[in-house]
């Protein structure tokens, strides 16, 4: 919905930066604002951010289509062996 509200396009950022020199987030910025949501909800910063939430979706991901290469796009891993280490407990 939102991205049909703003009108974005395929080239265009979800979450640009408010900097003008950059187009989209740093992850500083983003690791900011996950960790006052995290906070605002009562839970535990130390326990819950970017990573978390990066490998919580991989996670629901594999877990529905056992699909490691879909997966392996997901996170940016060059080599499967990288995301295998994922899910190889």
């Amino acid at each position: 919905m939102w991205i049909n509200e703003a009108g974005l396009k395929s080239d265009q950022y979800l979450f640009p930066s408010r900097i003008h020199q950059s187009p989209h987030l740093s992850t500083r910025q983003y690791a900011r604002i996950v960790e006052r949501w995290v906070t605002s909800i009562g839970l535990d910063p130390a326990e819950y951010g970017t990573h978390s939430m990066r490998r919580t979706k991989a996670t629901l991901v594999y877990r529905k289509t056992k699909n490691l290469r879909a997966v392996q796009l997901l996170l940016g891993h060059t080599k499967l062996e990288s995301t295998v280490r994922y899910y190889d407990k």
